[in-house]
Parts: structure tokens; sequence; C-alpha cells
């Protein structure tokens, strides 16, 4: 269930750290902007598939971990290192806002 609402906790650290005032200091494991594409663009997809599976009334409970444990071995992190980057990158709104529109840009490609 904490990671299901991660990506909702992102979204509202982002709305949050809008003070370009805020600093933090880069995580021990540091997932660069293309990297963080990559991980968020497959965070995304996950969530889309679990919402489309329990609209149709499954329970993506189990699944949901399944989902997110092959994503952080797939990409050699661990849950805290994602929520590691993801608060970096909400208290540097600028760079989030670079990191979004390429995930947004990979999905139009996606469509096309």
């Amino acid at each position: 269930m904490k990671r299901c609402w991660l990506l909702v906790v992102m979204l509202l650290l982002a709305l949050a750290s809008c003070d370009s005032r805020n600093t933090m200091k880069k995580p021990e494991v540091f997932l660069d902007e293309p990297q963080m594409i990559d991980v968020m663009t497959d965070a995304y997809l996950i969530e889309a598939q679990l919402n489309v599976m329990k609209g149709q009334g499954q329970d993506v409970s189990q699944l949901q971990v399944l989902y997110y444990d092959q994503l952080f071995e797939h990409y050699g992190i661990n849950d805290s290192v994602f929520e590691q980057n993801v608060q970096y990158y909400t208290y540097h709104p600028d760079i989030l806002e670079r990191v979004m529109d390429s995930v947004t840009n990979r999905f139009a490609m996606m469509q096309n």
C-alpha cells in the first residue's frame, strides 16, 4: 500500500516545493534525469495497469507489490532509493518539470 501512495505523495510534495529556495542534497544513490525518466515512465505504466485492473473489480494489492519489486530490481534500486530520489526531485521543481515533461512526451510517442 505504501508504494501505491508514493506517486500521490510525490505530486503533493511537488506542489509544496514550488519555492525555488528549497535545497536538498543529492541522495547517496542518485538517479540522474535520464534514469529518473525511465523509472517514472515505468512506474506510471504500472499504476495505469493497476488502475485498469481495479476498474475491472480485481484485487491488485499483491500485484502492486510484485510489479514494484520487479521495477526496482530491473533498475537495481530499492524503494527507499526511489523515495529519496523522488523527494530530491520535488525539492528541485525545475528539474522535476523537465523529467515529467519527458515522461509525458514518451507517453505521447507510445500512443502514436
